[in-house]
């Protein structure tokens, strides 16, 4: 099975292989963006998975072999998903980017599940059921949109499965995007209220924002296009010239 990015040898018309400048700016500008929230996730969240005598695992003991998994395959999901995007890879490592592919496709179907029970699990610690409800709605739009993405590679319709990797990926960034936002700010000591509408709210804008990506190339053409400068006056006869032989 091919993966999110795994465009094979063959390609539809139309789709470009060169990206200008512009674009790929643009890209980088995202991803890099993406390093620094991921990052600073890593630490400000998860580096207990790292450290056995954190205090975290006192909370965290009860299902951590749950917790685990569901950690390593969320890693390979974060780690190998930015290359997926990248053309030189796909067409410079082919075999390298269809094994990375396939792992996406994996951890995806594996965290998410994971991570709606694990959240269910909560539930006899203090957790509202409604986080177990958004945490199960996350995880069948992670793996909706997955499981389009590889059919879709399957079949060859290469444009679809692009939007549908694109999408796939922006719903695992919720992960990532809600704590940078709740860490930075401060919010997530307000309570699990606010814990709750902040990733309610990543994962509502979560595919709108990756459809915005996908169709960058035709919005930024759009909003780009040169007004046309309006058709000069005809000149006008002079009198002079009305009857003349």
């Amino acid at each position: 099975m091919e993966a999110p990015g795994d465009y094979g040898e063959t390609h539809e018309p139309g789709i470009s292989e060169k990206e200008s400048p512009m674009k790929l700016n643009a890209k980088y500008v995202v991803f890099s963006m993406i390093a620094v929230a991921s990052t600073y996730v890593m630490y400000h969240n998860e580096r207990f998975l790292a450290d056995s005598s954190h205090p975290a695992w006192q909370h965290y003991a009860p299902f951590k072999w749950w917790l685990l998994p569901h950690a390593v395959f969320g890693t390979i999901v974060l780690l190998f998903a930015p290359f997926q995007f990248s053309d030189r890879i796909r067409q410079r490592f082919t075999r390298a980017h269809r094994v990375m592919g396939r792992l996406y496709v994996l951890g995806a179907l594996v965290l998410a599940p994971l991570g709606a029970y694990i959240q269910y699990y909560q539930e006899r610690l203090g957790a509202p059921r409604s986080f177990t409800v958004l945490a199960t709605v996350d995880a069948l739009m992670l793996m909706g949109a997955t499981c389009f993405a590889g059919l879709f590679a399957v079949k060859r319709k290469i444009a679809l499965h692009r939007q549908w990797a694109t999408r796939s990926y922006a719903i695992a960034l919720v992960f990532i995007a809600g704590r940078f936002v709740l860490g930075v700010t401060g919010w997530e000591a307000l309570g699990v209220e606010i814990a709750q509408a902040m990733i309610w709210s990543c994962l509502a804008l979560s595919v709108p924002l990756a459809d915005v990506a996908i169709n960058w190339k035709e919005l930024r053409s759009t909003l780009t296009v040169p007004v046309k400068a309006g058709a000069s006056p005809k000149p006008s006869m002079p009198r002079n010239a009305v009857g003349a032989t």
